[in-house]
């Protein structure tokens, strides 16, 4: 469905007039009878008491007006760097965007940002050039600049210049070359699809060139089609007067209505919440609504699960914010305040503003949030006094630091007290700055099922996961789920959400990591005879930069025409914010009120005194319980926790990492891959560098793992398997010591090698999988309804008979109606499974195995199949049937009990 509106955000650097020429749109079309001023403090969107003291906007407002074939919601946001994110939230919901560029002020560090967030998110742009009012503005060097800085694309739309137009796009070049003409028709679409960005030049306080704007958004503007399924996008949570929690949102599809039921997730649970009352508001008063057709903003009063940025219904997800706080404050309380009392009252401000990421240390029993500047601070102060009736301040800010990593590197997490069972295995590896984190799954279906690899998705999103240096954020990495167990009776979905988190520690544990701090981009201009000492500060604080002299053709394109250009000069690049504290200050001072100095955060790069901070920090990471890298296993009814450095003597599936990198037959691999011996498994720190790291987009390597692994099973090949995993994940245990050691059959050392296996009695048991599973009842009933669980129990059980029983026992499972399978040979616990190969079955394989190593070894065999018994007699092993099986199962299960008490 089509709707006639559309919604306009207004946005621009700090006092370029944003506000004003909102004000002058309201104006002019007649929304508004009186033209409000911000120096008169009585402007329609900026009526909170802080903005018209300050004179600037704090928080985004809407309003809204008519043009003949429009009806336009107008969003005002701040333009202060410090409520950028409030800035950022909006754009999650614009049709179009006027940005407001100052012709005394020029393109500022901040326009390009905002520019840049606009080019992000797809949004179509107009463009307004404000005060050209004020002496010593020239529109050619202005449009020049805004060209150059901003897009080629930059139309001029008093005169425009069909030539140049018609270069945006290659279809409207062919017509040109033929007629010369382009036909202003094709101006909305060139609009709309980011070719073209029109340029308007007037002044929003004397109203100069305002209205031809207005005839632009009424004439150049496309409305949207919108599905007929309900949706919405969630930008931003307040409260009114009355404590309402208010939530603004754009309907994205359908229609909203009053008393309807919404759907949204929070957390892990799926919430269902009664829309109570539908608002439409203008400026701070509001109009009560039925219901909300597509395309419109409106506050909803009754849901206490949105937060900002969230989806609900239809809506495709949005963009995760870009600009974040880079300082930290912590909040000093009165004395008669409680920190722990007063941290609702404080989570209640985020939920409005959610990069305030409030953070309460209980050791310490302080409140830590994170700010953009001191600007922010002031506001934050004012908003708990005037909310709350509290008088806080902020101890002096301190830098926020990240942590990356530089190579690949597997975390394995393993959590397994009495009754619970997860295992996680997780790469992780480095991205390009600015990446953020990125969760991604390459686990076989078979290895893991789909929903357990959805919830450990879930669970790797769901957490801020802290570094290992300082404890900073981890930030720039790609965090793949490469395998995975669960058990078919004992896992839940808790366990998989301890297991992922302490995956994700293990690998940074490991990894080669690197601390992180905020950079500023920045541009300075100074009186010439001022650069020098200028270059040194720079120097001094680490920056990087280059020097545009006056009169270049780079200077004159990069900032506002001043009378006085040729006197100055333009320093450009980054600096640590760290360094670039107050320099403000000194700038001033030196150029004698002169200089002028701007900047925006730009990355995060490598800190350059990574080892003072880490130093200074004192993070320990072994001792952060919140954060352990540490696993928990199950011993004999008991869970135990097992230091980070030995979970590879522990974990029950192989090393991922070590399979991709070398893509070895099981013939070849030592067992210590699966077993996973520390010095073996870390193979220099548990990391692959990236150079030799096998790209994880291989088609190869998508594969599972079964499909990867070419089995060859020789006499030799079983020997040394077998001589190096016998036991190499197990631990001391005198009890289990003292009742082997009463049995006069089980081997009472690791077999070294086929030529002492006869005189040291090695044994081997085969067990026919699906035929025992088909022949015992119990598992029989439940193969019915879950065949995957069968063969987990049937496995358990054999985990529980092997010690006693005390052969090599392997289980073999038919995979032999997979297309492309390769044998696979895995270690289960203290037993080993083998899934056979295309066309083979399991009788065929057990067969083989008894022709090679019936008259070497003593081999039994565990199968009910009449003919296979025969061969197998023939061939030297011993048969026990199922059921035979099952009994003397039975009766060792109650030997165990009997013993243990």
């Amino acid at each position: 469905m089509v709707q006639n509106n559309i919604i306009l955000g207004l946005l621009a650097h700090v006092d370029a007039g944003k506000t004003t020429l909102s004000e002058a749109l309201l104006f002019e079309s007649g929304a508004i009878r009186s033209l409000g001023r911000v120096d008169h403090r009585d402007t329609l969107l900026d009526s909170n008491s802080q903005e018209r003291a300050r004179g600037i906007t704090i928080f985004s407002k809407q309003a809204a007006f008519s043009l003949s074939n429009r009806v336009v919601t107008l969003l005002d946001t701040p333009g202060h760097v410090d409520f950028s994110s409030e800035m950022e939230r909006t754009l999650s919901v614009l049709d179009y965007a006027v940005l407001i560029v100052s012709a005394a002020d020029g393109i500022q560090g901040h326009t390009e940002t905002i520019w840049n967030l606009l080019a992000r998110h797809r949004i179509p742009t107009f463009i307004f050039v404000n005060k050209m009012d004020q002496p010593g503005t020239n529109r050619e060097k202005l449009l020049s600049s805004l060209k150059a800085r901003l897009s080629s694309s930059v139309i001029d739309m008093e005169t425009p210049d069909a030539e140049e137009i018609a270069l945006l796009d290659e279809d409207l070049l062919t017509g040109f070359l033929e007629t010369g003409e382009v036909s202003e028709d094709c101006y909305p679409e060139l609009i709309r699809s980011r070719k073209m960005f029109p340029v308007f030049f007037g002044s929003a306080l004397r109203r100069e060139g305002v209205d031809r704007l207005m005839q632009a958004l009424d004439s150049l503007t496309i409305c949207r089609d919108y599905p007929e399924e309900f949706g919405a996008i969630c930008y931003k949570i307040t409260h009114d007067d009355a404590g309402k929690r208010l939530t603004h949102m754009k309907i994205t599809g359908g229609t909203l209505r009053g008393r309807q039921v919404i759907e949204m997730q929070k957390d892990e649970e799926i919430l269902s919440e009664k829309v109570d009352q539908i608002r439409s508001y203008f400026g701070d008063r509001f109009t009560a609504l039925t219901e909300a057709p597509a395309g419109t903003v409106v506050t909803v009063t009754g849901l206490s699960g949105t937060l900002p940025g969230q989806t609900l219904g239809s809506a495709t997800e949005c963009f995760p914010p870009l600009l974040e706080p880079v300082l930290t404050y912590r909040l000093a309380l009165p004395k008669n305040v409680d920190a722990t009392a007063f941290l609702p009252k404080i989570k209640l401000l985020e939920e409005e503003d959610p990069e305030l990421s409030v953070h309460y240390e209980p050791l310490l029993r302080e409140i830590q949030v994170r700010l953009m500047g001191v600007v922010q601070t002031e506001i934050l102060k004012e908003r708990i006094r005037e909310r709350f009736d509290i008088d806080v301040s902020f101890e002096q800010g301190s830098i926020v630091y990240k942590e990356t990593i530089r190579n690949t590197v597997e975390g394995v997490g393993h959590f397994e007290p009495l009754r619970h069972y997860a295992e996680v295995h997780l790469l992780l590896s480095p991205l390009p700055a600015g990446s953020g984190i990125e969760i991604t799954a390459d686990c076989p279906e078979d290895t893991l099922a789909k929903n357990w690899q959805r919830l450990i998705l879930t669970h790797i999103g769901e957490r801020r996961h802290r570094g290992v240096l300082t404890g900073a954020p981890l930030t720039d990495v790609r965090i793949t789920l490469v395998s995975g167990k669960a058990h078919p009776k004992h896992t839940e979905g808790g366990d998989f959400r301890q297991a992922t988190y302490r995956a994700v520690r293990h690998a940074l544990m490991q990894a080669d990591s690197v601390l992180l701090e905020p950079y500023y981009r920045f541009r300075l201009s100074v009186p010439t005879e001022s650069v020098g000492r200028a270059m040194t500060d720079l120097d001094r604080m680490g920056a990087t930069f280059q020097l545009s002299e006056a009169g270049s053709e780079d200077y004159h394109s990069t900032t506002a025409d001043h009378s006085s250009n040729s006197d100055f000069s333009l320093i450009t690049g980054l600096c640590p914010v760290s360094r670039f504290a107050n320099y403000h200050t000194e700038v001033a001072s030196y150029t004698k009120g002169r200089g002028t100095l701007s900047m925006v955060l730009d990355s995060f790069r490598e800190c350059t005194q990574s080892e003072d901070i880490i130093l200074q920090k004192g993070y320990d990471p072994t001792v952060d319980l919140r954060h352990t890298p540490d696993s928990v296993f199950c011993s004999h009814g008991s869970g135990f926790v097992v230091p980070w450095d030995e979970v590879p003597n522990y974990m029950h599936l192989p090393s991922e990492l070590l399979l991709r990198q070398n893509r070895l037959s099981l013939g070849e691999i030592d067992a210590s891959l699966f077993r996973g011996r520390r010095n073996d498994y870390l193979s220099g720190n548990g990391t692959l560098a990236d150079d030799s790291c096998v790209g994880l987009d291989n088609t190869s390597e998508n594969a599972p793992l079964s499909e990867r692994i070419d089995i060859a099973l020789g006499t030799d090949d079983i020997d040394r398997i077998l001589h190096s995993a016998t036991h190499s994940n197990s631990h001391s245990d005198p009890q289990k010591e003292k009742r082997l050691a009463r049995r006069d059959d089980g081997p009472k050392t690791i077999y070294k090698g086929t030529e002492h296996a006869q005189n040291l009695g090695v044994s081997y048991l085969l067990v026919d999988g699906y035929n025992v599973i088909h022949a015992w009842h119990e598992l029989e009933e439940l193969a019915k309804t879950n065949l995957d669980a069968a063969r987990g129990k049937l496995l358990d059980t054999l985990c529980n008979f092997q010690p006693m029983e005390g052969s090599e026992l392997i289980v073999v499972f038919d995979a032999y109606r997979l297309q492309g399978h390769a044998t696979e040979y895995l270690d289960y616990h203290n037993i080993h499974v083998v899934y056979t190969k295309t066309a083979e079955t399991a009788d065929r394989y057990i067969e083989h195995f008894a022709h090679e190593h019936g008259r070497k070894y003593r081999v039994r065999v565990v199968t009910s199949d009449g003919m296979e018994q025969i061969i197998i007699r023939g061939a030297g092993c011993i048969v026990t049937s199922s059921r035979e099986f099952e009994q003397e199962v039975s009766r060792m299960e109650q030997h165990i009990r009997d013993d243990l008490l």
